[in-house]
């Protein structure tokens, strides 16, 4: 009897999630071109999207620290910022809104029950909130 060695099979190492690219990198690939699509969706078509490090405006006045931000603006002169204060998908998250073209008066915790975000849910909230605003279509 001749016992046959099999060669052990080679496992595909499984590809990191999106999610865990550096957050600008992941803003700027995934979430802006996936963001202005939904909107589009929901029928904001002229909505300029962008992804900035810059401090934290309250009623033209800066906080100290800076921090990335995601800043959508539309035509009629609605602003908002979803900012990542831990430079983290999964970190401490915050939300402002402004209308008129004025600066934001007030920060909103954003998305503090997740654990872990991902793409779609993130855009889903995003989503939310700006229904909430009365900002989409269809309301």
């Amino acid at each position: 009897m001749t016992e046959e060695t099999k060669e052990p099979v080679a496992t595909k190492a499984k590809a990191p999630a999106i999610e865990d690219k550096p957050l600008a990198q992941f803003a700027q690939e995934h979430l802006l071109p996936q963001l202005a699509k939904a909107l589009e969706k929901e029928g904001i078509t002229q909505a300029k999207l962008s992804f900035e490090k810059q401090p934290i405006m309250l009623s033209k006045n800066p906080l100290n620290d800076s921090c990335s931000q995601l800043i959508g603006q539309f035509n009629n002169g609605h602003q908002f910022n979803i900012y990542f204060l831990d430079e983290n998908l999964n970190g401490k998250k915050c939300f402002s809104y402004s209308s008129g073209g004025g600066q934001a008066s007030t920060l909103e915790s954003f998305m503090i029950d997740e654990r872990k975000t991902t793409l779609d849910i993130l855009v889903l909230y995003i989503l939310q909130r700006l229904n909430a605003q009365k900002w989409l279509s269809k309301n």
